[in-house]
């Protein structure tokens, strides 16, 4: 599904963006990035965003700042997040991370292939999403200007699904028995 929506990758190390963008290449997808939160949430609200992935902490505006900032917005409430960390398992941040409504969290270092696999996922299913609330916006417009459509109201009744259907003229139960051979 082609989209000019990018994923904004976002950490404060310039090496691990290296690494992240060339893992994710092979997809063919655009990419940006960004080296602290207060870009990261620049970019995303300029819009054009489809996923992120996002380094936890960093100075100044940390990852799940950014992820509180995106979820108070209806524009970017729904953008999918892939928080990183370097950090190991956290249970608090965990817990923290999921009740923001993030995607995943993934520890550093990062598996490639798997990395991919999340990231296609996700894109692809946010990109099928924005395309069916953009064919509802549509069709809801096509239903308000259209004059000529049927008048709001009750519908008509539907038969009942217990109504019988007559028999066929030339099935054995149709011919009445004393005419049978």
């Amino acid at each position: 599904m082609p989209s000019d929506a990018k994923i904004l990758i976002v950490d404060d190390h310039e090496d691990t963006l290296y690494a992240l963008e060339s893992a994710l290449a092979p997809l063919g997808y655009r990419l940006a990035r960004a080296t602290s939160g207060d870009q990261a949430l620049k970019q995303v609200f300029r819009g054009q965003v489809g996923l992120l992935l996002l380094d936890v902490r960093m100075p100044g505006v940390s990852g799940l700042e950014v992820v509180r900032y995106m979820r108070r917005l209806e524009q970017t409430q729904h953008i999918p997040v892939i928080l990183l960390t370097g950090f190991g398992a956290d249970h608090e941040l965990t817990a923290t991370a999921y009740g923001l409504g993030v995607a995943d969290l993934v520890m550093k270092p990062i598996e490639p292939w798997a990395l991919r696999t999340k990231v296609r996922y996700l894109y692809d299913s946010y990109q099928r999403h924005r395309a069916l609330e953009q064919e509802v916006r549509e069709l809801r417009a096509l239903v308000k200007d259209d004059p000529g459509g049927p008048e709001p109201g009750p519908r008509p009744a539907l038969p009942h699904p217990d109504a019988r259907v007559p028999l066929q003229r030339d099935s054995p139960a149709a011919t009445p028995a004393k005419d049978r051979p």
